[in-house]
């Protein structure tokens, strides 16, 4: 009998945005692992330090976070080896991810690497983008509307096509595209309509009109939600 890969979506940092069934798998797997940057502390495990049991083997994944050198293929190699070592000698390994394992997450590379030889079960979390949403009181998307997730590192007229194709649309993925994103967003008449929220549930949480956020100060950690109609709830019957 071989252990089974559990990647558990733990939410984007309150540490009470967490599954009951997450909980229950975290607190019984023996062998805990989570990403890191390669020097420091991981957000990961800092969302679920106060849920850990204690005598659980934790493994930390040290891995480069710049857009350079990410995903590290060979990290993950690395990784997969490790973890593999455990399932097959039968222990449940717990896999950490912020928001949903399979939504941006990085689990998806383990997964594709231990998914044919283990058995594995995926949990889902609380996504950045609900958890978003939520804690800036803007609804996404209502009736027909067609929502799109756009990360910012694409090109301007690739991002300006689809916001211009789309009702709703999450931007994500910020931090040093920033300004670039801004500026595109002014450009085309929709700035007025953008809400901004970074590093959102956690304690230190900053929600701005956009026409007040430093663009050289973005954070990765944040998120520009734009509806056309300025609030999903608005039809043409009630405007």
């Amino acid at each position: 009998m071989t252990g089974t890969l559990y990647g558990l979506g733990i939410g984007p940092g309150d540490p009470e945005l967490i599954t009951l069934k997450a909980l229950r798998l975290l607190r019984a797997a023996p062998v805990v692992a989570w990403p890191a940057p390669e020097q420091g502390d991981s957000l990961a495990r800092s969302i679920v330090a106060s849920h850990l049991p204690g005598g659980q083997t934790e493994i930390a994944i040290r891995m480069p976070l710049t857009v350079e050198r990410f995903p590290a293929q060979a990290i993950y190699d690395g990784a997969a080896t490790e973890l593999a070592e455990h399932l097959s000698a039968g222990r449940d390994v717990a896999v950490l991810c912020e928001g949903d394992p399979f939504f941006y997450g990085s689990f998806m590379y383990l997964f594709a690497r231990l998914a044919k030889r283990f058995p594995v079960e995926v949990v889902p979390g609380v996504s950045s983008l609900t958890a978003c949403a939520a804690a800036l009181g803007h609804p996404i998307a209502a009736r027909n509307d067609v929502l799109t997730v756009i990360p910012a590192p694409l090109d301007d007229a690739a991002i300006a096509a689809r916001l211009q194709a789309t009702d709703a649309a999450a931007i994500l993925k910020l931090g040093r595209h920033g300004p670039r994103i801004v500026a595109l967003l002014q450009k085309l008449g929709l700035a007025g309509r953008a809400h901004y929220i970074e590093r959102a549930t956690m304690a230190n949480q900053r929600i701005l009109p956009l026409a007040e956020v430093d663009p050289q100060a973005i954070p990765y950690f944040a998120m520009i939600l734009v509806h056309k109609r300025g609030e999903a709830h608005v039809t043409e019957s009630n405007t």
